[in-house]
């Protein structure tokens, strides 16, 4: 958990001299949209195998949200959502959001992930309506992918950890080579399909009107 720019320490041993209360069940967080630069800072504490991403790298992107589990004032967990990096690499790759970082303080409550990602689901689908899914990619080396599963993500396969690096560009040095697993969420139907039943629909209306 995290308030303001104190740190993790500084604010445990605040809780433990005025008697705070840490949350119980991730019920009782309020799941939010929070700024990028509080989520980027807070991943960089929490995440146990990606702590460094940077806040333009995520806002230059078509879509990007992020979302923070908040109680009595104190954050536990962010998520930071973009549109893909490799999103002209798939099938409706422009109709995707992926979750970048997913991070949760040591001392939050078991199941917070879950509840974040039921909770997310729903404003992104309310909020990004050109979104149809999602995806995220989970490091087999440390994860078992129980989150996604538990919340209805589909699990699509495992590639080897890649570097995005080549001759001509040469980029950071990757934080894990590690296994990746790809999961994914429909969301909606496709948008394309959603664009023919409302064609077909129409023709059908059409067709019953006698000129």
């Amino acid at each position: 958990m995290i308030c303001g720019d104190s740190s993790i320490a500084d604010r445990l041993s605040l809780q433990i001299a005025d008697g705070g209360a840490i949350p119980t069940s991730p019920l009782q967080f309020s799941i939010e949209v929070i700024d990028v630069h509080t989520a980027c800072r807070l991943n960089g504490l929490w995440h146990s195998r990606l702590p460094i991403i940077e806040w333009s790298n995520v806002v230059r992107n078509r879509h990007a949200i992020c979302f923070g589990a908040r109680y009595n004032g104190d954050l536990y967990a962010v998520a930071i959502w973009s549109s893909p990096v490799a999103a002209n690499r798939m099938k409706n790759g422009k109709q995707a959001l992926e979750l970048r970082r997913f991070a949760i303080a040591p001392n939050a409550p078991k199941n917070t992930g879950s509840r974040m990602l039921s909770v997310m689901k729903l404003v992104i689908k309310n909020q990004i309506p050109d979104v149809s899914w999602f995806v995220s990619y989970q490091d087999t080396e440390v994860h078992t992918g129980t989150i996604y599963k538990a919340s209805g993500w589909t699990l699509v396969g495992e590639a080897a950890g890649v570097s995005w690096s080549n001759k001509s560009r040469v980029r950071n040095k990757e934080q894990s080579m590690a296994t990746k697993a790809r999961w994914e969420l429909q969301i909606r139907p496709p948008l394309t399909e959603i664009v023919k039943t409302d064609l077909s629909n129409n023709c059908n209306l059409f067709g019953s009107i006698k000129l």
